[in-house]
């Protein structure tokens, strides 16, 4: 004969205050402490020994929700199965649940150590943070799918593809790391090879389309002009970028053991290269002098110092200078594209000079094997034929 259920009424279950357990029948009791706390307690045995599940407190669970409660439990054992070790085991899988922000602080936390370039970090950090969490950063990373990505990589696989793929690289790293840690499973929505080479363009068929914002070269003289008037670090670390036709990633992190005054010279070490290779970069007078000023007011290692002591400028820092000078229709990756244009529309210089002081890989191997030098003499020739022009028409 069934044990009958449902022996407690909604009104007992108010009014009662005597402390003592009270069977609402099918394992379910109405516990009520000493001072008068309710709350609800599942009862069972399991290889001849009993066990107690607590349901929660009365003031949250109504008599209703506590028996829909018990009667999942009851099929829990019905499946020969053990409530409790159940129930821990969702616990656990709850608490081992992490977010995609979670996981990239963590993976990026784990890589930090082994990554040559400081910069690295801060790197993945800022595309992740613009690109990635705005659709994904709240989400439980074992629920990012091929839609996220989509969401993420869409809007600018064509306008910027070389962000683009970053992110998606990043995304893909992120989510392998998460599904080593049983933090998901199943194949990874971020690869590209047999998947979202199904969906998107070939990097190579779009990158051509991406173009950093630039002034031409017959306006370079006003700019400058306007720039050295600017006061601060970072404007004279911009002035440096542009006569050594530089990326941002060398110039912030340019330290004085890397130049050579007394032979017009800058070093800039692989490590910080974009090509991973050494890169030697003729002075002209003028990008001299910059580095002069910036000896008179030297502080530590980095010759142009940030804010923080034995740290350099940020790499928003020379971004910020243009949107000080009401600039923001330029970009500093830019101002390479007007030093190329300037040196191939109004010089003789060969091309390859451009693309050796641009630090661009060499595109076939015959012109490699014609180019085994650097050709700096000839290079510093031309950098200070690009500063004269800089200086044209002013001061």
């Amino acid at each position: 004969m069934a044990r009958p259920i449902k022996k407690l009424s909604a009104v007992k279950v108010k009014q009662e205050k005597t402390p003592g357990y009270y069977s609402d029948g099918g394992g379910l009791y109405l516990d009520i402490g000493p001072t008068g706390s309710k709350s609800w307690i599942f009862r069972y045995a399991r290889n001849k020994k009993a066990h107690w599940i607590g349901l929660g407190a009365y003031l949250n669970v109504s008599l209703e929700a506590a028996r829909a409660k018990a009667e999942a439990m009851r099929q829990v054992l019905g499946n020969g199965q053990d409530p409790k070790e159940i129930r821990l085991a969702e616990r656990a899988k709850a608490a081992a649940k992490m977010t995609f922000t979670q996981c990239a602080t963590a993976y990026i936390e784990a890589q930090t150590p082994g990554w040559k370039n400081a910069k690295h970090a801060e790197q993945w950090t800022n595309t992740l943070t613009t690109y990635a969490a705005p659709v994904i950063g709240p989400k439980d990373v074992a629920l990012v799918d091929t839609t996220d990505i989509r969401q993420i990589l869409e809007p600018i696989w064509t306008t910027k593809n070389e962000t683009a793929s970053r992110v998606r690289g990043r995304i893909e790293k992120v989510l392998a790391w998460a599904a080593t840690r049983g933090l998901r499973s199943g194949e990874n929505p971020a690869r590209w090879k047999g998947h979202l080479d199904t969906l998107l363009a070939k990097p190579s068929a779009v990158q051509g389309d991406e173009h950093h914002a630039s002034i031409p070269y017959a306006d370079i003289a006003g700019f400058m002009e306007s720039l050295r008037a600017m006061e601060g670090v970072a404007a004279k670390a911009l002035e440096f970028c542009i006569y050594t036709a530089a990326r941002t990633n060398e110039i912030i992190g340019a330290q004085w053991a890397e130049i050579d005054l007394e032979a017009k010279l800058w070093t800039v070490p692989a490590e910080r290269m974009k090509m991973k290779k050494e890169h030697r970069v003729p002075l002209s007078g003028r990008a001299v002098a910059v580095l002069k000023a910036m000896e008179k007011i030297k502080q530590d290692d980095f010759v142009f110092p940030g804010m923080t002591k034995d740290k350099g400028l940020s790499n928003m820092s020379l971004l910020a200078v243009l949107k000080r000078m009401d600039r923001t229709d330029l970009t500093v990756h830019g101002f390479r594209s007007t030093f190329r244009t300037w040196a191939a529309e109004t010089t003789n210089f060969p091309r390859e000079l451009a693309e050796k002081a641009l630090a661009h890989a060499v595109r076939s191997e015959v012109e490699a094997a014609y180019q085994r030098g650097d050709l700096l003499a000839k290079r510093g020739k031309m950098m200070d034929a690009w500063a004269s022009y800089c200086a044209k028409h002013s001061a």
